[in-house]
């Protein structure tokens, strides 16, 4: 891991410090998953068996997981597995309980009343990646919020194995989560079935879920599309920024850099600390915990873009966080908690030496779906209003409509669309007609 004194660096040398790993040939991976939208568009459940043969090969009779196969996967696994995911969704289903948005009404003046009233969006798509990690954590992420949401069609996406069959922990997560509906297609076919639609694999108003670059692309490519389906966040690899003082634990500090670090070569470590102490004892730990972790080349090539960044003090360190806007952002300095006012831009904190980053992965409660690549500074993690929509009302009653109708007709005139004023005028010369404002009601409903 290379350190860099902040100091010593020129405002571009600093941008080229925080810089992401480049996304090479986004235009070859955008035009290889249009090329798979387009087919599973026209040829449907042939094509998605086509894919997933080349792909994953197998060569499957039946997209669907079958009732045995769900029954298979929760004999798999043992006791502990089974409470350990029980856990985890008990958690997660109590945090996201509590962001579940509440209906409003209100009068804004006499006889005009606005609301705005909640409602689930009626089919969601859930893509689970299997890869060289198979993620039932990112079932729980992602079934939670959609039950809490009560959102009525859920359907779930995940690779099948060389065996043909899914993998069991996903398979016993969504059942656990409450979901029946899996299917074994992975990859930008998966997108492109949720987003369009197969005889098999109904299609749906919102995707979300992580994969490779090519799934990323399929969503955004769907999600442009008016026929296509919306999609959760923009994302790319995974990131994790580690702030760490002087009486931070190198050993805690590498092993929270490298628990970013394995999920794949582009994903992206970077430490900041104003201790240069720190800095040289967390490198030497990475060099000594590589030797004991299995993704070693995965390791290898992610640490090649990660590096340590010293600065003057803390402050500057916020200020690093705060530009540089990373999906994970964990604090391990002596009182955390009173920097958290001074942090913008950041997908999850983590506070303290003893808040480790897999922690949120798996089981805290929060959302482990966040904003990568920058992003974190305008988006916010998956959470329960994901999966619901906002629908404002509004209703008036005849005394509203004499009392505030003038003032939409002059905006409107003000605008220079005269049908807008129109509807308002055509009322208001119907009412004028009719009776006296004294003898009409000013409630709504009145």
């Amino acid at each position: 891991m290379r350190i860099l004194e902040w100091t010593q660096l020129t405002p571009r040398e600093r941008r080229a410090a925080l810089a992401r790993p480049s996304l090479a040939a986004r235009g070859d991976i955008a035009a290889v998953a249009l090329e798979v939208i387009d087919a599973v568009r026209q040829q449907g459940d042939a094509a998605l068996r086509a894919y997933t043969e080349r792909f994953d090969g197998v060569l499957l009779d039946t997209l669907a997981v079958s009732r045995s196969e769900f029954h298979e996967a929760r004999k798999s696994l043992g006791t502990e597995q089974l409470a350990a995911l029980e856990r985890a969704i008990d958690n997660v289903h109590k945090f996201h309980s509590a962001q579940a948005p509440q209906p409003f009404a209100m009068e804004t003046m006499p006889g005009v009343r606005c609301e705005r009233i909640i409602r689930p969006i009626q089919a969601v798509g859930l893509y689970v990646p299997a890869g060289s990690a198979p993620l039932p954590s990112a079932v729980v992420m992602l079934a939670v919020p959609a039950r809490i949401a009560a959102c009525p069609r859920r359907v779930l996406c995940t690779p099948p194995t060389r065996e043909g069959r899914a993998n069991a922990a996903v398979l016993v997560a969504a059942e656990l989560c409450g979901i029946d509906t899996v299917f074994k297609v992975g990859g930008a076919q998966a997108i492109a079935a949720l987003a369009y639609g197969t005889s098999t694999i109904p299609k749906v108003d919102k995707i979300f879920g992580p994969g490779n670059a090519w799934v990323t692309a399929a969503k955004q490519l769907v999600a442009n599309d008016p026929a296509g389906a919306a999609c959760d966040l923009p994302a790319g690899p995974s990131e994790v920024m580690v702030i760490a003082d002087e009486a931070a634990r190198a050993d805690f500090v590498a092993a929270d850099l490298l628990a970013q670090a394995e999920h794949d070569g582009q994903a992206q470590a970077i430490l900041v600390t104003p201790s240069r102490n720190l800095a040289a004892g967390a490198a030497a730990a990475i060099q000594t915990q590589l030797g004991k972790l299995s993704r070693r080349a995965i390791l290898d090539k992610s640490l090649a873009s990660s590096r340590c960044i010293v600065v003057p003090d803390l402050e500057t360190a916020i200020d690093v966080a705060n530009e540089y806007a990373a999906e994970h952002l964990i604090l391990e300095v002596d009182e955390p908690r009173q920097w958290l006012p001074r942090i913008h831009n950041a997908g999850s904190i983590f506070l303290g030496a003893w808040s480790p980053e897999p922690m949120g992965d798996y089981c805290s409660g929060t959302n482990h779906v966040l904003p990568t690549y920058g992003y974190a500074r305008a988006y916010s993690g998956l959470s329960v209003l994901d999966f619901v929509k906002g629908v404002t009302v509004q209703e008036l009653t005849p005394a509203g409509l004499r009392s505030l109708g003038p003032v939409a007709v002059t905006l409107a005139r003000l605008e220079g669309l005269d049908a807008h004023a129109n509807a308002v005028m055509c009322r208001l010369d119907v009412l004028a007609a009719e009776v006296p404002p004294s003898a009409s009601g000013t409630g709504v409903g009145a």
